[in-house]
């Protein structure tokens, strides 16, 4: 039987653009966190900032929650369907639940996907902007002004399949924003739908009498308003490039050249560090020819203005060489920079070659306390009893240990969560954040508490409620309850 609800949806988009059946709706049960699942009520797909209102109205009409969703390369369950505390939810499709919070709703609500808003509507480069509908992928739009000398600098793993709604949702970083920053730095406007269907703009023209709403909006994951529409900013495309890759016996060794690089004064655009276990993978699956007794890969990166390059780079394999580097290999050409570069971009994928599931952390900790961390996230992994490899963003202190399990094996799932909670909180003993650009979601809920005053969390829950008075948008994530 059809619910009111459905029926309204299916009047006001079209019945091909609401979805309902539970074989439809499965597809929609989890992001890139496949821990937790839950099947929202419907999904849409609305085609404009209009529609994406409309839909608000109906379920703010209907008691019913709204999450928005890209392309769901989430990894920490920001947009995993749940209902509000009190409002009619559905059950867990495979038992998996509560992992972020005791006090978590059931799953159920709307999903709003935004993929179908995808145009690229305008470039502007006179003024080095653009302006783009929120399921535009990422790396498509660099791909359309790459010929024209710009990029869109904002480049997280995910950048082939992940939206730009969604990396201004979670304030996305990637490998270069050590040098060019997160996509906080590079988002000019925002049109955005507030929980009570009404549409507004932020920006473009910076206007320093008012409140930087911009920049309460960028990363939090949809909880506040849902994005539509963002004016970005367009970065030139450096001049040239010098890309390396060193290889180090440890990781101690390979985290002080990090720390002794940024201490010259040389700001790279990347550098990538790997660890043994992930090195391993890679050259399983790829074969680049990495010692078995490599302790630790850098990928090192350094762009701007030809003249004073050659100097940095000189540098960057000087210190490299006296901290213990065996290998310094230094790319040529735009061919053997892409090759360099291939082994830290596979790294994730090759995981898949070790174990059938593998969630992937995000902490950030001082640079130099990077040995320690992944000292102390193998000896968590000894304890739990799971393999865990690590890849990480050096320049900047921001790891990604990847814990490798089995997903049909209850017991390995629990032990996964365990371990990777006590990973955050040694983050956040050693003067770190439990994240640095996946967002919080539901994975990471109950550590909130650990990382924040009570006065600051409803501090946070004020601006929350001010925006969003009934709680309808993206509930049970990023603020505990």
């Amino acid at each position: 039987m059809r619910s009111p609800l459905i029926s309204d949806l299916r009047a006001t988009l079209g019945r091909e653009n609401v979805l309902s059946a539970p074989s439809e709706l499965v597809v929609y049960d989890c992001d890139a966190f496949t821990i937790e699942r839950h099947r929202p009520t419907a999904v849409v797909l609305p085609r404009s900032t209009q529609q994406v209102a409309e839909v608000v109205k109906l379920c703010q009409r209907h008691g019913v929650s709204v999450i928005a969703r890209g392309a769901g390369t989430s990894l920490a369950g920001g947009c995993l369907p749940l209902a509000r505390n009190g409002e009619p939810g559905m059950l867990p499709c495979d038992g998996v639940d509560k992992v972020g919070s005791a006090t978590q709703p059931s799953g159920g609500g709307v999903v709003v996907m935004l993929t179908r808003m995808n145009q690229v509507i305008q470039v502007d480069l006179r003024n080095r902007m653009a302006v783009v509908e929120a399921g535009v992928p990422n790396l498509r739009l660099t791909q359309a002004i790459g010929a024209a000398g710009y990029h869109f600098a904002p480049d997280p793993s995910s950048q082939g399949a992940s939206t730009i709604g969604g990396n201004v949702a979670t304030n996305a970083g990637g490998p270069h924003t050590l040098k060019y920053g997160v996509t906080v730095n590079h988002v000019l406007g925002l049109e955005v739908v507030l929980s009570d269907g009404s549409i507004i703009q932020l920006g473009p023209v910076d206007n320093p009498a008012q409140l930087d709403l911009m920049g309460v909006l960028v990363g939090s994951e949809g909880t506040l308003a849902i994005i539509t529409k963002v004016w970005v900013r367009l970065t030139p495309n450096p001049q040239q490039h010098r890309a390396m890759r060193a290889i180090f016996a440890s990781v101690e060794e390979a985290s002080n050249a990090v720390s002794q690089i940024v201490a010259a004064g040389i700001v790279p655009a990347a550098m990538e560090l790997m660890d043994q276990g992930i090195l391993a993978a890679v050259e399983e699956a790829f074969q680049f020819g990495f010692p078995p007794d490599a302790g630790a890969v850098l990928v090192i990166e350094v762009d701007g203005p030809a003249a004073g390059l050659d100097r940095q780079q000189e540098q960057i394999v000087e210190f490299c060489q006296r901290f213990g580097a065996r290998e310094v290999l230094q790319a040529a050409s735009a061919q053997e920079r892409e090759l360099l570069w291939k082994c830290r971009k596979l790294a994730v994928g090759a995981t898949g070659r070790l174990s059938p599931s593998y969630t992937i952390q995000d902490g950030v900790v001082p640079r130099t306390r990077l040995p320690d961390i992944i000292r102390r996230t193998a000896e968590i992994g000894r304890k739990h009893q799971i393999r865990i490899v690590n890849v990480a963003h050096a320049g900047d202190g921001n790891i990604h240990p990847i814990l490798l399990f089995d997903e049909r094996d209850r017991d390995q799932v629990d032990r996964a969560v365990a371990a990777g909670r006590e990973i955050l909180e040694e983050c956040i003993a050693a003067g770190g954040s439990i994240t640095a650009e996946h967002g919080i979601g539901v994975e990471k809920i109950g550590l909130m508490e650990r990382l924040f005053a009570p006065s600051d969390l409803e501090a946070m829950r004020h601006v929350r409620q001010a925006f969003d008075p009934s709680g309808q948008l993206n509930p049970g994530k990023l603020i505990p309850a």
